[in-house]
């Protein structure tokens, strides 16, 4: 994956962890806009965030205040020279925020998910140099994430970053979105240069799990945080229990520790080395069990039996994940690994059996 990127230059601090994006997750009135920033701003906050249109995914919920709220974010500019930012998900909103001096624009999970979408909004902001935010789509698909940032990197958007802000699932446990860590990662993977933003109010739904999701991401070594900070966030219109008071924000980011990214010592490469042999003997191992499973897929073509015996594999996931938790691993973490082994064998012993 290519990008064609430049420095957001948000600040003239980008050079150090983390950039900090914070504000309300709605502006409601120009009082609790203005309330929210002068705190912001006093506290060193140098972006502020709020939702001008909010896609909500019920109808009849408040869905923001709209274009007039644009001329609060500009009384935020006049007043405490913060950078402002807002969401867009249509052409009409692109204009307004253009028309209004907005200095950062993000794009919502909802929007990112929907390829027509994006390529309206690349259309609309060609020839424009704004820096562009891109949320990772609702649904697990880093394929579809990466080319909507291909489609906006395309119309010219050179200043590109994105926010992690995890994902939807129907099974809702300790997080509101799933962060599945993995995804993120390897976007920076495949594109180290890419600026990536933690979303800890939208990934924990709960205050309470800001400051943690805050440190996670600064250990995986993002560049940033995009927190919802309100001045009375009991009282907020939209999503309440995932916003902080600009008080308590200041202590979240005072007390993170921020860790060397890049840095190499010759133990760690010791210790690194032998992660490397470990793992070749892995890849050794599991092509050995790969051709005993290919001995097996021939026993059964010969002896007419189904590739799948579901009373085997129950027992593999079942014993594996037992030694797993006794080796100090999550049974979850062995089973999602059993599993893709065993898709392997199957896809093998079927090749054998279409001999």
């Amino acid at each position: 994956m290519e990008l064609n990127l430049t420095p957001l230059n948000l600040t003239d601090q980008d050079n150090k962890r983390p950039i900090v994006i914070a504000g309300p997750c709605s502006a409601e009135t120009e009082e609790q806009v203005m309330n929210t920033a002068t705190q912001l701003s006093k506290k060193g906050v140098k972006l502020f965030r709020a939702g001008i249109w909010k896609p909500r995914t019920k109808p009849g919920g408040f869905e923001g205040v709209g274009e007039p709220g644009l001329a609060w974010l500009q009384q935020v500019q006049k007043e405490t020279g913060m950078k402002v930012c807002t969401e867009v998900a249509t052409h009409a909103h692109v204009e307004a925020c253009l028309k209004a001096g907005v200095d950062l624009l993000w794009i919502g999970a909802r929007t990112v998910a929907n390829p027509f979408a994006m390529q309206e909004l690349a259309d609309t902001l060609k020839g424009v140099d704004i820096p562009v935010l891109v949320k990772n789509p609702v649904n697990p698909d880093l394929e579809l994430w990466i080319g909507g940032l291909e489609r906006i990197n395309q119309a010219g958007i050179t200043r590109l970053g994105v926010i992690h802000r995890g994902f939807s699932t129907y099974e809702k446990k300790l997080y509101r979105n799933l962060p599945m860590w993995h995804i993120p990662i390897e976007l920076r993977r495949r594109c180290p240069g890419l600026p990536i933003f933690g979303d800890p109010s939208h990934i924990g739904g709960k205050r309470e799990l800001v400051a943690p999701l805050c440190q996670q991401a600064m250990d995986l070594g993002f560049d940033g945080l995009i927190v919802e900070s309100h001045c009375n966030p009991d009282a907020a219109w939209s999503d309440a229990s995932q916003q902080v008071t600009p008080d308590v924000l200041d202590f979240i980011l005072d007390k993170l520790v921020i860790r060397k990214i890049t840095e190499t010592t010759e133990s760690l490469s010791a210790l690194r080395h032998q992660i490397d042999e470990i793992d070749n003997s892995l890849i050794e191992l599991m092509a050995k069990r790969m051709r005993i499973s290919r001995e097996i897929g021939e026993y059964k073509r010969q002896h007419d039996m189904t590739v799948v015996q579901t009373t085997r594999y129950t027992e593999i996931l079942d014993k594996r994940g037992a030694q797993g938790v006794l080796c100090g691993m999550s049974s979850d973490f062995i089973k999602d690994v059993f599993e893709s082994i065993h898709e392997e064998s199957v896809r093998q012993q079927i090749e054998i059996m279409n001999q």
